[in-house]
């Protein structure tokens, strides 16, 4: 059997939900993405309107399975976190909800986790062996874990425990600009300390830095002194919707084409 060569991806998110169909041998989109706004303390039903929108809104894509990304873990389709949806969410089974109100397969899984598959396919991890370790600094610090082309889901290394603190808490991008630091104390004094913990946990053979600041990569990752290849993500803002296409087709966990 063939491998699939065109997927449909929806990425959630706290600000915004949008889609695109997706060519999976280019990681490249068919046409340009709708994105709608994320309704104010959206529950899955209001979300759940909006999914069913922009499935809709590409037509020649109604008979592809349907990736879907969501900003919290997922555990076989049902929701178990959602720090910046409403707590109505959790114990949700949002793949049959999606599934229902689209009328085709779908594919849930935790944005941090989409984004990884997409850099592992198409990004700044495409051809590595062995174990990847994607880290998404914002508000939070998100993490994904690629092994050997495979997907670990529903990594939370952003909330280890480091010197008596949750790691985000210190090191997040948030971080950075709620205490007012530099690139420079930011980098020697923060995220040194957490990529030599986690990087002592895991010894993967590359770290990729994704998140808003990773536009500005080269300003804080040349200061950092760890062994681990480090760089930044390559795919960006269409990382969650490709990821998610290729997801659509999978388990969950493969990366395909690895």
């Amino acid at each position: 059997m063939s491998e699939p060569t065109t997927g449909l991806g929806i990425d959630i998110g706290g600000s915004g939900i949008k889609g695109a169909p997706v060519d999976l041998t280019t990681g490249e989109f068919l046409k340009d993405r709708l994105k709608v706004p994320t309704p104010h303390h959206a529950g899955p039903e209001q979300v759940a309107e909006i999914v069913g929108e922009i499935a809709g809104h590409f037509p020649e894509a109604a008979d592809l399975p349907l990736g879907i990304t969501f900003p919290g873990v997922v555990q076989n389709g049902v929701v178990r976190t959602a720090a910046n949806l409403h707590k109505s969410w959790i114990g949700t089974d949002a793949r049959a909800l999606f599934a229902q109100v689209t009328g085709r397969p779908v594919r849930l899984l935790n944005d941090a986790d989409a984004a990884a598959v997409a850099e592992a396919r198409h990004g700044a991890a495409a051809g590595v062996p062995g174990v990847v370790l994607m880290t998404t600094l914002g508000t939070g610090i998100g993490t994904a874990l690629v092994v050997g082309g495979n997907l670990v889901p529903n990594t939370e290394f952003g909330h280890l425990e480091i010197d008596g603190h949750d790691a985000e808490s210190k090191a997040s991008s948030g971080a950075k600009e709620r205490e007012g630091l530099s690139y420079p104390d930011w980098a020697h004094k923060r995220l040194q300390r957490y990529y030599r913990v986690v990087e002592d946990l895991l010894w993967p053979d590359l770290i990729v830095v994704g998140g808003g600041v990773s536009r500005k990569s080269e300003k804080f990752l040349p200061l950092l002194d760890i062994r681990t290849p480090i760089v930044p993500a390559q795919l960006r803002n269409t990382a969650g919707i490709v990821g998610a296409a290729l997801a659509a087709y999978g388990p969950g966990t493969a990366v395909p084409g690895t």
